[in-house]
């Protein structure tokens, strides 16, 4: 039985869809005002292997993840920029986009944004008022009264006394308490707007989330998922919008993804201290950028920095090893497995909470015994390298041919920025490794050397066995 750990009740759970046989599950998105960070990019690896998951279960899942089109950081950078907003937004969406196909993420079954559901906003937003949870402030924004709705804080373990205690809640005369929070802003001079029953102006980000939700799984769904940072206040006031609107239960599983790290501080833009998506595929394979997000538990703090990225990229091309060379198709004699001790352990890790570290210890686990049958049971070999394939598929690894990742040209080409490419290319590995193998049958151990360490000083790894010598790319 799979068990999720549900932010809401701090608890692993097992997990029981509302309707038998189909999951419906919402993420939120990206604020689209400029490229994508590592941060967002496990948001969209981490739901997406979740996703992949419950369809190899045999689920039916409906998977929507919102994009986030109209925002006061995005009015601020299209002024800055001197462009139109819906420009701005146009690009990054497309640049997002690009970087989610770059990254082995699967698109999600629906896509909506804030600016095409501005009528599902101001209806849910009207609900809110006809039921006392929401109320047209002095300066015409529109607000929701947390006061009103009983269960503020059950998500994020606050409580309304600690809150109004709290420095930090800003004090805006327009509202009836500070910990109020808007749903509508009123139009704004050179900002975009809306007509409403309470004026042209915008919706606040929170409102935005809920309408969406809502409007493509219903009022009650299965799985909502985010960054940890969204916890409170957004996924707070998530809860207290939808349920304040509909009277139902919102979400039965609230997942949240921890932390990218650099330097112990959380990777971020108003930080300062993060690395777009773009700046780190000309340097790593965006396989190798997927590995290093899922070979961390979901929930954890997920430290970023060269050194790690460089181990995932060698323990990827050690999976890459185990199946090069294999031949399918060769017929098992009677009684050998194929593998399904691994598949059950594989299972048992992914049932665990999405334990993807451990699923992929079992991967290096059958990469090890794929190695240890190569030569003697070539049969057997194969039919656990296509269990390895197949396990792999599962998180979106390890389904290169195996003898082009490992001899391939590291070139990630990616828009806006100039391709990488190897130094050396295949041809001229050849040609050395030929004189190296003439070098080797004069006993010119010295020159033999020498081409070696020239090969690996371009990040060609040569590898010697009794069938000859092959060679990859580090």
């Amino acid at each position: 039985m799979l068990k999720i750990y549900n932010s809401l009740t701090r608890q692993k759970e097992e997990f029981r869809p509302i309707e038998p046989g189909r999951v419906r599950m919402y993420v939120c998105g990206m604020t689209v005002y400029d490229y994508c960070h590592l941060g967002h990019a496990r948001v969209m690896v981490v739901f997406d292997m979740v996703a992949r998951y419950l369809r190899h279960l045999g689920l039916d899942v409906t998977y929507v993840r919102n994009v986030t089109d109209i925002d006061d950081k995005i009015i601020k950078r299209a002024a800055e920029n001197g462009e139109d907003i819906g420009t701005l937004t146009a690009r990054f969406i497309e640049a997002m986009h690009e970087d989610e196909r770059t990254l082995g993420v699967l698109p999600p079954d629906h896509e909506p944004r804030a600016t095409e559901s501005i009528a599902d906003i101001v209806a849910m937003i009207g609900t809110l008022i006809e039921r006392g949870h929401a109320y047209v402030g002095s300066n015409g924004d529109v607000f929701y009264a947390v006061a009103s709705f009983g269960g503020y804080g059950r998500l994020s373990g606050k409580n309304l006394e600690e809150l109004q205690a709290g420095e930090r809640v800003e004090v805006d005369a327009a509202k009836r308490d500070p910990l109020d929070f808007v749903l509508w802003k009123s139009a704004k001079p050179g900002e975009p707007s809306w007509e409403s029953p309470w004026g042209p102006g915008r919706p606040g980000w929170h409102i935005e989330c809920s309408a969406m939700s809502t409007r493509c799984l219903g009022a009650h769904f299965d799985i909502h998922g985010g960054g940890m940072d969204l916890q409170f206040p957004h996924h707070e006031n998530e809860i207290a919008q939808s349920e304040g609107a509909t009277g139902e239960h919102f979400v039965n599983y609230w997942m949240h993804n921890g932390f990218v790290r650099i330097n112990e501080e959380k990777m971020s833009k108003s930080l300062g201290n993060f690395f777009t998506v773009r700046e780190v595929l000309p340097r790593y394979r965006p396989e190798v950028v997927r590995f290093f997000i899922l070979n961390s538990h979901y929930r954890s703090p997920l430290n970023y920095s060269d050194e790690n990225l460089d181990e995932a990229a060698a323990a990827l091309s050690r999976l890459y090893t185990a199946l090069r060379g294999l031949t399918p198709d060769l017929p098992l004699p009677l009684g050998e497995g194929r593998g399904e001790g691994f598949s059950s352990r594989f299972a048992d890790a992914m049932h665990d909470d999405f334990n993807t570290p451990e699923a992929i210890a079992v991967l290096f686990d059958l990469a090890r015994e794929i190695n240890r049958h190569k030569a003697a049971e070539p049969a057997k070999a194969a039919a656990l390298g296509a269990t390895l394939k197949t396990l792999g598929g599962v998180l979106g690894l390890a389904q290169e041919d195996p003898d082009a990742w490992l001899k391939g040209d590291v070139t990630v080409e990616v828009r806006g920025l100039p391709p990488v490419r190897a130094s050396f290319g295949e041809d001229q590995i050849q040609i050395l490794i030929q004189l190296r193998l003439d070098a080797r049958k004069a006993k010119n151990w010295a020159e033999s050397d020498r081409i070696r360490d020239e090969l690996k000083a371009q990040g060609v790894i040569l590898e010697d066995s009794a069938g000859g010598t092959t060679w990859r790319r580090e």
